[in-house]
Formats: C-alpha cells, sequence, structure tokens
C-alpha cells in the first residue's frame, strides 16, 4: 500500500507496473513480506473488504473498476511470485519479520475503535484483519490510514504512548509508529502555581 503515494504514476502506467517497478528494487525480505501480507488479506477477508482498506491504507489508489480487491490482490502476489523466481537464493522471513501479533489483537482492536475520525466501513475492515488475518498486519494499516490523510486528526499522548508499546510489542523498528508521531496533540502548558497579588 505504501507504494501508491499521489505521484505514483510516475512508477508505471498501471498500477500493476508501479508496484513491479517497487518490487524489483527491494530487498528480497520486502518482497516476501509484501507476499505474506498479500496472501493473508486474500485468503481471510472478501473482495469489498479488500477494496477498503487498500483505499484506506494507500495515499492514492487507483479506482477498482473493472477489476476488484481479490484480483488486485492476487495481481500483488502474482508480481511478488514472478520477482521471488528471478532469484535462486531467497532466504525465508525470520525472527520479527514472522510476528503475528496474536498477543496485541485486543490491544490492536481497540486502537482500532478508539480512532473515530475513521470512516466505520474502515474501522470494520481494520478490526476484520485484525480478527482474521493478523493484527500485525491490521495495526500497520491503521497506522498508513493515520498517516495518509491526517486532515482533523490527532492523537492524544496516551494514544500514542499506546500504539508504541504495541509497536515494541510487535518488534517493529524505528520509524513505524513514529510515522504517526505528528498527530499528538501538544499538551497545554502547565498552569502558573505562582500567587496572584
Amino acid at each position: 500500500m505504501g507504494f501508491f503515494h499521489q505521484d505514483w504514476a510516475y512508477d508505471g502506467p498501471t498500477a500493476a507496473d508501479a508496484v513491479a517497478k517497487h518490487l524489483a528494487v527491494e530487498a528480497d525480505e520486502v518482497v516476501l513480506a509484501v507476499r505474506r501480507d498479500a496472501r493473508a488479506l486474500l485468503d481471510n477477508l472478501p473482495s469489498e473488504t479488500l477494496e477498503v482498506l487498500w483505499t484506506a491504507g494507500a495515499q492514492y489508489m487507483a479506482s477498482f473498476e473493472g477489476t476488484s480487491g481479490s484480483e488486485w490482490t492476487r495481481t500483488v502476489i502474482g508480481l511478488c511470485d514472478a520477482r521471488l523466481a528471478a532469484k535462486a537464493d531467497v532466504r525465508p522471513l525470520t525472527g520479527a519479520d514472522t510476528e503475528d501479533g496474536w498477543a496485541c489483537r485486543d490491544a490492536v482492536i481497540a486502537e482500532i475503535e478508539r480512532a473515530e475520525f475513521l470512516a466505520a466501513e474502515v474501522r470494520e475492515a481494520l478490526v476484520d484483519c485484525a480478527r482474521h488475518c493478523t493484527p500485525d498486519l491490521a495495526f500497520r494499516v491503521l497506522l498508513s490510514t493515520m498517516e495518509n490523510d491526517a486532515s482533523d486528526r490527532s492523537l492524544s499522548p496516551e494514544q500514542y504512548t499506546r500504539m508504541e508499546t504495541i509497536g515494541s510489542a510487535l518488534h517493529y523498528g524505528e520509524f513505524v509508529v513514529d510515522s504517526v508521531e505528528f498527530l499528538v496533540e501538544e499538551e497545554p502548558p502547565p498552569a502558573s502555581s505562582a500567587p496572584i497579588h
């Protein structure tokens, strides 16, 4: 989803071309992770829910006219397979790259439900993703959704701290949860304790 930004069309004439271009220069681990996420989405969610997630998680997503969420997700998997087949020594994902986040499911769902600035259908799709795909994937799409359309959105310092805690439990590196730090409301300065004369 992060491959799609406002000027993604410069990466190719079609959405599939843009993904193929990005995959061609990404490390094997990134391609494996994209394939893993796309497979989890395709295997566990209906096409309409996939369309909601792709649209919400991408900064700019092309129309699904003439295709469907399932067909598009299947296309992404095929592009990943083609890229991986071009190399003979691709190592499987290990360690934190295999984290699914099931121990964090309730915390992830609670943060999704607190994000009242998201459209109800987006929150529902994210909760379905957390329950039926992996909480890790749902949380990353939530972060992307918050980052992409930040107008009229804010996080309390407490919300952000909870999100950092989830990110830490999911073994995220730097800059994953940090991507939404700019949404944190500044706390008002403490009231002066000086006596009034």
